[in-house]
């Protein structure tokens, strides 16, 4: 055996690549798990504006809570996009391309799994306006109905694949099979209106499989913030939650005087986004409190998938325009622990059955 491949390295000096082991970032789970609690919030205050039709004058109380609650958590979606940006591009960048579709797969599966759940569901309480059949094919190419929620997904399957894509050619890959997947994506809006306009078929689905420029930034972004060394300094905190606080109450404003919803775009909600990634990222999570943070946020997936079941079938009977504001604070808050309890339940239920890979 040659000297070169059987000598030590040498102390201190950085191990080799097959030596290297993941840290696990505790921070990015307490991430996850914040943000998926502030989507269901989201979703549940959101019930309580729609009950006033966006009208204060049909019912003040409600409608300063809805948007409260909603206002307070606009960050969620574009935290998920800076996630979803830093484990493709710094937490876990993709070997090769048959991983990626491994990972490509487990995020689709469950995606037309609850679509379809959602489409049958609506069917049986006798809610579709248009043929179930009609609606199933719909969810298949990303116009989500009654499944409004989902549509984060078909933006974020496609991002991820994208950002892949670029990692892997640059690795010197070549993934052939993800960049046509890719330029079918690309396409699609363009073949789906050329198809409709030569056989004037109106029945021709919306083709949603795509993503945003802000969504890019945010993955983008993402890397580059969660991907941080080191946590900021101390002195940093109080400035960036004084600046995470006034980007709410702007965003309240905005909601509330300009127009609902606010983009999830706009310089508010980013602001509150970069806010609160620099304020969690590289926070220490006590040893005790690992494993449950652990364990909630390998959940949150699968409680964000079936959340809107719950917001829909419970918390919509009870929320009324003519609730006051101290009554509906109460609402909201009991309804959204309640909301919690359930899809948290639920998805921890499914994964000790072995179903996450179909339910999320």
């Amino acid at each position: 055996m040659s000297a070169s491949t059987s000598a030590p390295p040498a102390a201190g000096a950085p191990p080799r690549p097959a030596e290297r082991t993941r840290e696990h970032r505790y921070d990015v789970d307490l991430m996850r798990l914040v943000g998926s609690v502030a989507v269901i919030f989201l979703h549940t205050a959101a019930t309580f504006i729609h009950v006033t039709d966006g009208q204060e004058a049909n019912g003040a109380g409600a409608y300063w809570v809805g948007h409260i609650g909603d206002a307070a958590n606009r960050f969620a979606v574009p935290l998920f996009f800076a996630m979803a940006g830093w484990a493709v591009l710094v937490g876990a960048p993709p070997k090769d391309e048959r991983k990626m579709w491994t990972r490509i797969v487990r995020n689709t599966v469950p995606v037309f799994v609850w679509s379809m759940a959602y489409v049958a569901w609506a069917w049986l309480r006798d809610r579709n306006e248009e043929p179930t059949s009609d609606l199933a094919v719909q969810a298949f190419f990303g116009e989500i109905r009654p499944a409004y929620h989902l549509w984060f997904m078909y933006a974020y399957i496609p991002i991820v694949a994208v950002l892949a894509f670029a990692v892997l050619v640059k690795d010197g890959k070549r993934p052939y099979g993800l960049g046509l997947a890719l330029l079918g994506v690309a396409a699609g809006p363009t073949v789906f209106s050329t198809v409709a306009e030569i056989t004037d078929w109106d029945g021709l689905p919306s083709f949603g499989w795509t993503f945003g420029t802000y969504q890019m930034i945010y993955a983008v972004g993402g890397a580059l913030l969660i991907g941080m060394p080191n946590r900021l300094a101390a002195r940093w905190r109080w400035p960036l939650l004084a600046t995470l606080v006034l980007a709410m109450v702007g965003t309240l404003w905005y909601a509330t005087q300009i127009h609902y919803a606010i983009p999830y775009a706009h310089l508010f909600v980013g602001a509150a986004t970069i806010s609160l990634i620099l304020l969690l990222n590289r926070v220490h999570v006590p040893e005790r409190l690992r494993p449950s943070l652990s364990t909630l946020s390998g959940a949150a997936l699968g409680a964000y998938l079936v959340h809107v079941f719950f917001v829909e079938e419970l918390v919509v009977r009870f929320v009324s325009a003519d609730l006051s504001g101290p009554a509906a604070a109460a609402l909201l808050l009991g309804s959204l622990t309640v909301t919690l309890v359930l899809s948290y339940g639920a998805s921890m239920l499914w994964g000790r059955l072995g179903l996450r890979r179909w339910l999320g």
